[in-house]
Order: structure tokens, then sequence, then C-alpha cells
């Protein structure tokens, strides 16, 4: 496992916030809201509309009176979290295409948390009866690919009898989008090269450095076990030797002779 260095992926993720940012505040300073202000790009299907999202990606929202409190609490986590989980993936040694698509996600999520956070104090564009625009600005959309609306038949549930077209999304939208599709896409490659790499680690522990020097059965020679023992202190036993004295380790003094 080789660490990496999560600073080139934060550095995408910069870049992403960046542009996501400047393409909002110039549609939002340069171009009039709704249909007076579209732009075509390409053809009458790919275009430029200004709307304000005040709910989640492609203009969902939910349902309740402190739901836009709720769903910027919830980015602001989401984001330190996916940052946190960047940072441990690089730590790992995960591949790299997964740590691009993290860092795509991560731009995503920090895009528009600085749209919820701060756009409704900076650009007032906080709803109507809203009980602080702190946390309540509203989102800028502006990619509008038009390749279908009009009514939904009613046998469809909840969105049965209503007016839809196409969702208008932004760049950090497209940035959290493309991110997940690439982590769905490649997952085998990405989580498989991952699990290659975990198990390819030294292991570690006690266990591990005890089964390297304990003996297994295998190697005891079994020769050895059937061979007779020999007791040294049988043998000493058969000696008639005498009890050890001075006199008998001193050498023998010469006679005198007068």
């Amino acid at each position: 496992m080789i660490q990496k260095n999560p600073f080139k992926f934060f550095l995408l993720t910069l870049l992403l916030i960046a542009l996501d940012q400047g393409v909002k505040l110039a549609v939002h300073f340069y171009m009039a809201p709704g249909f007076a202000g579209q732009v075509k790009l390409v053809g009458d299907w790919f275009k430029l509309h200004y709307v304000l999202n005040p709910g989640m990606a492609f203009g969902m929202q939910l349902g309740h009176e402190y739901g836009k409190l709720l769903l910027s609490i919830f980015r602001l986590f989401a984001m330190v979290g996916i940052g946190y989980y960047l940072v441990h993936l690089a730590h790992r040694g995960a591949p790299d295409g997964l740590l691009w698509a993290m860092s795509m996600i991560l731009a995503g999520a920090v895009g528009n948390v600085i749209d919820s956070t701060f756009y409704g104090v900076f650009l007032n564009n906080a709803p109507y009866g809203s009980p602080t625009p702190w946390f309540h600005g509203q989102v800028i959309d502006m990619i509008f690919v038009d390749v279908w609306e009009g009514f939904i038949p009613e046998w469809v549930p909840v969105w049965g009898g209503q007016y839809y077209s196409t969702p208008i999304f932004n760049i950090a939208d497209s940035c959290i989008f493309i991110g997940v599709c690439l982590i769905l896409f490649f997952q085998r490659r990405f989580f498989g090269e991952q699990h290659a790499e975990d198990s390819l680690l030294p292991i570690s522990g006690p266990d591990a450095t005890e089964a390297s020097v304990l003996p297994t059965p295998e190697f005891i020679d079994e020769t050895q076990e059937n061979e007779p023992r020999t007791d040294e202190s049988d043998d000493n036993s058969s000696d008639d030797s005498q009890p050890v004295t001075p006199e008998s380790v001193l050498p023998d003094e010469p006679k005198r002779t007068e």
C-alpha cells in the first residue's frame, strides 16, 4: 500500500468550485431570469436559462417549514464527511480514478453549500418569508437540456397530471452526478484494486511472529524419538569410585630420610 498526497485532488475540487461560483455569479449579474434572458447554445435543446432553486439538486424540495434549513445543515455535514473520506482513501492508496470522482462530488457539495449559506445574505435571493437569510439562499441553476416538456399522465404516482420539463441544473450538480456515475460504472475496478492492495499488506502482530519461529510437527525427526535415552547418572553410578577427599587430590609428599 502506497499512501498518496490528497493535495492534487483537493486542488481539482477548488478549481471546480471556482468555476461553479464564477458561472453562477456571471449568470446572476448578466442574465435576466426566465425565458426573457434565455440563451441558446446548441440548437433548441441546449440553453442557458437562469432560475432560482430553493431546494435540492434538479429542483427537488423538502416540503417542510424548516426543510431548507435542514437541507443546508445536511449539506454542511455531507461536505465535511466527503472531505474526510477523500483523505482517508488517499492515505490508504486508493485508485486515482476513485479519488478524482470523490473530489468532483466534494466540489459539487461545497458549491451548493456556498449558495445555501451565503446567497440569501449577499445576493438577497432568500425565499419570501424565510426566518433568516442565512442558510436560506437559493441555488442558481442555468444549464437547460431541453429535450422534453409537457404534462405527465394522470396514472403516474405523485407527479401525474402536472406539467414538467427536463430539469435545469448547475455545474455543482453536474460534478456530483458525474462523480457518482464514475463510481457506479467502475466500482469493480476501483474497489477491486483496493481489495487487492489490502490483501498484499504484511501480516502484523504477535501471532505472525510466533508462527514464524515455532516448530511444526512434521519437522521433528521421528528417529530421535525412537532412540533410547542414556542417562549419564546411571553410568556414573556403576563406577566403583571412592568419595573425593583432600588427601586423594594432593600429591604424595616425599619421604624424609635421616
